[in-house]
């Protein structure tokens, strides 16, 4: 969904993108490809009593997210799988940028859906609300190899 402020950055799914999501029924494990872009300086606004004494970069209030949740992924079947520095694409846009890929592991969509309507587990969502410039959240699965 886009942001008020930016009317081109995306932070938390549609309506209509969750359902999709849902109703494809997925079955087994699925894998979660986040390219996020961090804002230069976090912006506690939305969640102002997650705010540190001083200001800190978006790189490191996603930290912070990440750090608060995921006790609460593992706890649900999931894990990082891999994140990483990204950049500007060797094959895409080049106007466009990414400050890190991530991507995580969950044992089924019914244990993803657990994991993201956890209320101890979105305490912490406000770092990364305050982290995320931009971000993109493709579902993915493994498939065999095309022959």
């Amino acid at each position: 969904m886009a942001t008020s402020s930016n009317p081109a950055s995306y932070l938390q799914p549609t309506l209509e993108a969750g359902r999709h999501f849902v109703m494809k029924r997925i079955p087994g494990e699925v894998y979660m490809l986040n390219l996020l872009r961090f804002r230069e300086m976090a912006d506690y606004s939305a969640a102002p009593e997650l705010m540190p004494l001083s200001p800190i970069s978006g790189a490191e209030a996603f930290q912070r997210y990440i750090q608060h949740t995921l006790p609460f992924l593992r706890q649900s079947g999931g894990d990082i799988i891999f994140l990483g520095a990204a950049d500007s694409w060797l094959i895409g846009p080049q106007d466009e940028r990414w400050d890190c890929a991530m991507l995580v592991r969950q044992s089924s969509t019914a244990a993803f859906l657990a994991f993201a309507n956890n209320e101890a587990c979105m305490q912490g969502i406000g770092h990364r609300t305050a982290a995320l410039e931009d971000s993109r959240l493709l579902p993915i699965t493994q498939r065999d190899a095309l022959m």
